[in-house]
């Protein structure tokens, strides 16, 4: 009987490996083409893996809690002879018995995970990419060993001349960590620091302005469903960028990438780090058709089921720290991105009022950009900034 190969697909764009969560069927399992398998979680979401075709479960070669990477084989469907040849999939898995190749496949899992290395294309620096400080071949090559970055050795006090990080420095460093307790690092929460340190190699800079509210409190309250503070922003933000998109261009050798679309990402905090959905062509849909399609995104990427097309590629993302309290902060656009805005929590302030010649109460919020230094400078990021508060206080155009 046919063994065909459950096989670890690419889940993303820039997926190259993902976590056993759980086993949905067990082996002797009778089951259907395209039924659910495995579970999974990358470090965008969780989601399952079905099957190849319609047979009985032989058995899983993977571990729960362990990381393949795409292509791995995960374990075996039989079939009929009639249901391989049918999909194409009758050529034989192997020479040996199905215990051999079980044996054999395992080693090569295990290969591969020590041999994986992610595959990250569109982005303006390299994944991994190693800290700006000299370090010796033997340094990097145990640094490689140990999964860790130069980031990581911020904190070391070096011996070596001028300061210089020795490797017995770096061996003192390990020891010393090893002291205290120590827990393990979630795929998210790796997966985020790392596009931080990548966002960090470039000049970000940042510019300001407080708005005021009245406007937009006044449109929400006639609105069914309303449309929260982070989607008006974005709907403002894809109008501005539709109306001239080179503040969106990413910087990448000596060439500015121009935007092809306004596909604008929002920051949804997740269990143990941010997600960031997308919504595609936001400057050709209205605010008021948005906020469905926004509202079902938020909901899946907090439970971490978001589908790949709703996700990467995007030019911006809007984040709304105001949720935390906060009336100020400077997020750090993503590695691919140029810009990133944010929108504070919303407090009462005086406000001049011409009309009647003294200062009257509002409500306002401080917007913040932040911005890629190398592609625009603050006078372009100020008038950015400038029209997206301007269509705040019109909402009912957005």
């Amino acid at each position: 009987m046919p063994q065909i190969p459950i096989i670890m697909p690419q889940l993303g764009e820039s997926i190259a490996e993902a976590t056993i969560i759980n086993f949905l069927v067990a082996p002797g399992d009778s089951v259907d083409a395209d039924q659910d398998l495995i579970e999974v979680e990358t470090n965008k979401a969780t989601m399952n893996l079905a099957s190849p075709c319609r047979g009985k479960v032989g058995e899983f070669v993977v571990r729960i809690k362990e990381s393949y990477p795409v292509g791995a084989t995960l374990g075996y469907v039989e079939a009929s002879e009639e249901e391989a040849a049918r999909l194409g999939l009758d050529a034989p898995h192997g020479n040996g018995s199905a215990e051999t190749v079980t044996e054999t496949e395992r080693l090569h899992n295990e290969n591969s995970k020590r041999s994986v290395r992610p595959t990250v294309r569109g982005l303006p620096v390299p994944a991994n990419a190693a800290g700006a400080s000299y370090m010796s071949a033997r340094m990097k090559a145990r640094i490689t060993e140990l999964g860790l970055h130069a980031a990581d050795l911020a904190g070391v006090a070096g011996s070596g001349a001028a300061g210089r990080v020795t490797i017995q420095d770096f061996e003192k460093f390990i020891a010393y960590l090893e002291q205290h307790k120590l827990s393990q690092a979630s795929s998210m929460r790796v997966s985020v620091a790392d596009a931080m340190r990548r966002s960090w190699t470039r000049p970000i800079a940042h510019v300001g302005k407080a708005i005021c509210l009245e406007p937009l409190f006044a449109y929400r309250k006639v609105c069914s469903p309303k449309p929260g503070p982070a989607l008006c922003g974005l709907r403002a933000l894809a109008v501005a960028l539709a109306e001239n998109s080179a503040p969106a261009g990413r910087l990448v050798g000596t060439k500015i990438v121009h935007p092809s679309s306004i596909d604008l990402g929002f920051a949804v905090e997740a269990e143990d780090g941010v997600l960031v959905p997308v919504i595609r062509n936001a400057d050709k849909t209205r605010l008021k058709d948005l906020i469905e399609p926004y509202n079902h995104l938020v909901d899946l990427a907090r439970q971490r089921r978001l589908p790949p097309d709703a996700t990467g590629g995007s030019i911006a993302t809007i984040t709304n720290f105001g949720t935390f309290g906060l009336e100020w902060a400077t997020p750090i656009p993503l590695p691919e991105q140029t810009l990133v805005l944010g929108i504070g929590a919303a407090h009462k302030a005086p406000r001049w009022d011409a009309a009647r010649d003294q200062f009257v109460p509002v409500m306002e919020a401080n917007i913040t950009l932040s911005f890629d230094h190398r592609v625009l400078d603050g006078g372009a990021a100020g008038r950015l900034l400038s029209r997206v508060a301007d269509l705040l206080a019109q909402p009912e155009s957005l």
